[in-house]
This record gives C-alpha cells, sequence and structure tokens, in this order.
C-alpha cells in the first residue's frame, strides 16, 4: 500500500480535469492514474453509496479503463452496476434516478488517442469544487491486480433511457417520418434507431464505422458536412441525425443536409418545452435574448458544470421551468416538466436525444420542414472552428494581448468590423463590434486547441470571421 497525492498524478501524467471530467493521452491513462482518479472520487463525492453505475463509450482504449475503474469501486468495498456501452446521458439519468455515483469512461469528441472520464454523484454532475476536492485528494492505493473481464452488463439503464421519451412523448409522434441516421461510432447509434421507430419513424442507418470518428459538433468535418448534403439529395430525409461519441451532443441535420448549429437546436428545444428560464454559456448564438420567448437568460461560462450551477441556483429561487443548453446542442432540463399531460423527469446534465426528438415533433406539430424551423428564429448566424495542436499557454498569451489593447483586437480579430463596442472576459475574450459582429476567443478546457467562435447576421461572414481570425493567428505563431 502507499500513499498517493491526485495533485502528483496530474502533474506527473498530464491527465487532468477539462470542461467536463478528466482528459488526457491514452499513453497516459494509465491503470495506475485511472485507478486512483476513481478511489479519489469515491472518497470525496460518493458518501456511503454502496454501488456505483459504471458504463463506456465506443473508444478501442475505453473498455481497459473501465476495467481499472472497476477495480476501484470494488476495492472501495463497493458494488459495481455495470452498464456496458452506453451514451453518457443514459448512464447518468439512470444513476440520478436511482440515487446512485457514476462514472463514465468517455473521450466525448476528441481524437481516438484521447480519452477522458466523468463524474456523477448520486445528485447528478460533479461541481468545479468537486473536480478541486478530487484534485487535492490524498489517497492510499493498493497494487492494482487488473481483472481481465468486466461484469455481466445490466441493462436497466438503456431500458430506463428509451423509456424516458417513448413515455414522454405521443404514440407515433413520428410517424412517417424518414429519418437518416448517422450511426459511424456513436455508442447511441442502437438506442436512437430504437426510440425512433418506437414512435413511428422510418429509420435509415447510414456510415456505421468500428473505426472510432471524432465527431465535433461545434466543428463538423468537412466530409461531414459534404456527405450530409448527399445523403439528402438521394434519399429524401426529413432529417439526419447524429451525435458526437459519446452522445450527450446532438448533431441535427435538416431535409436539406444542413446540420443545425447546437445553440440553434437549443434555443428550439426550449421553446418546445415552453422554458421559462434558459442558462447558457457565453458562446450561445444571441436569438436566446432576441426571440423573446423566455422569461430570463442566464449565461454562464463554457462548460457543463457552470451551466448546471446557475441552473441550481435558479430552480432554488423560482418554481420556474429551468433548462440549460450549450453551443455544442447538449441539453439540460432542471425539474420535472409537463407537456400535454406527459411528463418528462429532470435529466441535469448534457443529452443528445432529447432536442433531436423536440425539433422534430416541433416540426410534426407545425407542419414545417426543418430548414423553416430554423428560419423562424432571429436570424442571427454562428460559426465556429479551432487551431488544433495549440497550447494553452499560447492562447492564454494571445488572449491577454487581445484584452489590454481594443486596437489589437479589433486588428487580429475582426479588422473590417468596425470598432470595438464591448469586451466579455466570462470565458476567454468575447468581443462585440460596431457592426453588430462578434468574435469569440477560448483555449479548449479538453484538448491542446485554441477555439474561436463567430456571430454575425449571415452565415457565410459568421464563418469568414472565424476563418480569417484563426488564419492571423496561426501566421502570427507558425
Amino acid at each position: 500500500m502507499s500513499i498517493r497525492r491526485i495533485v502528483d498524478l496530474i502533474n506527473e501524467s498530464g491527465v487532468r480535469f477539462g470542461t467536463s471530467g478528466v482528459r488526457g493521452l491514452v499513453s497516459d491513462m494509465t491503470d495506475e492514474v485511472c485507478f486512483a482518479y476513481v478511489i479519489a472520487f469515491l472518497e470525496s463525492c460518493a458518501g456511503a453509496a454502496e454501488c456505483v453505475v459504471l458504463g463506456h463509450d465506443l473508444r478501442p482504449s475505453s473498455p481497459k479503463i473501465s476495467a481499472a475503474c472497476a477495480d476501484a469501486i470494488r476495492k472501495s468495498g463497493r458494488e459495481v452496476t455495470y452498464c456496458g456501452a452506453l451514451p453518457t446521458p443514459a448512464l447518468a439519468y439512470y444513476a440520478f434516478h436511482a440515487g446512485l455515483p457514476a462514472v463514465v469512461v468517455t473521450g466525448s469528441h476528441i481524437p481516438f488517442d484521447r480519452n477522458g472520464i466523468k463524474f456523477y454523484r448520486a445528485d447528478g454532475e460533479i461541481s468545479k469544487s468537486d473536480e478541486e476536492s478530487i484534485a487535492n485528494a490524498v489517497i492510499n492505493t493498493l497494487p492494482i491486480t487488473l481483472q481481465t473481464t468486466l461484469p455481466i452488463v445490466d441493462s436497466s439503464a438503456y431500458e430506463t433511457y428509451v423509456q424516458r421519451y417513448l413515455q414522454f412523448f405521443k404514440p407515433n409522434a413520428l410517424s412517417d417520418m424518414r429519418i437518416g441516421v448517422y450511426e459511424h461510432s456513436s455508442v447511441a447509434r442502437d438506442v436512437i434507431r430504437e426510440i425512433l421507430e418506437g414512435l413511428g419513424a422510418n429509420v435509415i442507418p447510414l456510415g456505421r464505422t468500428n473505426t472510432f470518428v471524432p465527431i465535433d459538433t461545434e466543428a463538423v468535418r468537412s466530409e461531414d458536412v459534404k456527405q450530409a448534403k448527399l445523403w439528402a439529395n438521394d434519399h429524401k430525409f426529413d432529417a439526419i441525425l447524429s451525435t458526437d461519441g459519446d452522445a450527450d451532443r446532438p448533431l441535427i441535420g435538416d431535409e436539406n443536409g444542413h446540420w443545425l448549429r447546437g445553440d440553434v437546436v437549443g434555443i428550439l428545444c426550449a421553446q418546445f418545452l415552453n422554458a421559462e428560464v434558459v442558462v447558457t454559456p457565453v458562446s450561445s448564438n444571441t436569438a436566446v435574448e432576441k426571440c423573446g420567448q423566455f422569461k430570463k437568460v442566464v449565461r454562464t461560462r463554457i462548460g457543463s458544470p457552470y451551466v448546471i450551477a446557475d441552473m441550481e441556483t435558479e430552480l432554488n429561487n423560482s418554481d420556474a421551468v429551468v433548462v440549460g443548453f450549450e453551443a455544442n446542442g447538449g441539453f439540460l432540463v432542471g425539474n420535472d416538466l409537463t407537456r400535454n399531460g406527459h411528463r418528462l423527469s429532470a435529466l441535469p446534465t448534457r443529452d443528445a436525444v432529447l432536442p433531436m426528438l423536440a425539433l422534430l415533433c416541433t416540426a410534426r406539430e407545425r407542419g414545417w420542414k426543418l430548414s423553416r424551423l430554423t428560419a423562424s428564429l432571429p436570424q442571427r448566424f454562428t460559426f465556429s472552428n479551432r487551431l488544433q495542436s495549440f497550447s494553452i499557454e499560447s492562447s492564454l498569451s494571445i488572449i491577454e494581448q487581445l484584452r489590454a489593447s481594443s486596437t489589437a483586437a479589433q486588428r487580429l480579430m475582426a479588422p473590417d468590423a468596425g470598432k470595438v463596442t464591448h469586451i466579455d472576459s466570462t470565458d476567454g475574450l468575447r468581443v462585440t463590434f460596431t457592426s453588430g459582429d462578434i468574435v469569440h476567443l477560448r483555449p479548449s478546457g479538453n484538448a491542446p486547441e485554441l477555439r474561436c467562435y463567430a456571430e454575425s447576421n449571415n452565415q457565410e461572414r459568421a464563418q469568414q470571421l472565424c476563418d480569417d481570425c484563426l488564419a492571423h493567428i496561426s501566421r502570427i505563431h507558425s
């Protein structure tokens, strides 16, 4: 037995907390590191729980990491409810309503050579203060005698997740709708099809692969943009649906194969649920305020823990229907709610399936195409992209230089957008110009990347702002 400080493991391995959960290179996520993180989580956040829910995504490294996590759970004196490969929101929903902590092995949308672990207390996703407690923990580690096989899969979480939607939406709500599901390596590829078919849709599977595909719903790959348009033209779909790797972020394409932005999806889903208070990061589309359909909009830093924290504050201060969403499209429901006599239980963590179904049902109820739904909102357009293999230190240095000089910010971020009228430092540097254009820079919390978010009055301009800003930065640091 030995004493280990988690902070030492962080410094030695580089495996550390990002915007949601710990992340690192697979080569650095050794049995010892994963074992220690789980022990620290259980000792810091799990209380007297006698059982822990465990699951993972379809990354090739996830089963082995899950085995180390299972070993840690057992050696802490607790039982493992192993749910196998399942969407993160399905695992979180099952654990939340069973009153159990959960551990989910997933790297979400980042490349396959990286992975991560997400942690959930019995009452939901861990907070930033919980992350600090885990990082500062001092634990006793036992020699790891890793079991080569994981426990038998318990299907309860899968079944509970499916029923959440089949019971809330009307029977045959999607009857005769023709929907393509871009399956790739999404862990939700089977459960999405079962839910859609359970609501009467005609589902056509597309692009299934056993090779992990790092789908980022905020920076969709050019090949996926082209492929969606080809699929839409060939199959005449009502919609094309997909998710990131662990299915807490939706990717929704309209009848033309045009991928909808996640923050637009969030606004439309909030409208469908008759939300009164919306909590969303500073990077989300300003149409959420401009549409005028919510009593209150709360802006946060980027990352679900920040969204959840402000949702909890709103829930404590009123009995309003509180929801949250992120620019990646992940949608959170703060309290139980009812629509058309059907009850939807709370799920205060990102989910991809609810916004998919909400948009499809809205289109069906109004007799509209999905493209008309987006056109019904105030016409503000966003685009985002990133510079990969770009260190956090370099990102922070650039942001500090631009924050210190509005002239430099204008020249680098949007030289033809007019003067700087507002600077928001909630998370990174978000600058508004006299033209109404917005450019936002921040380092990624999950990988060595510099992210850029842009907003304007048309899509081409938003993309130009983003691409030009990143190109300027790339030239300076090449």
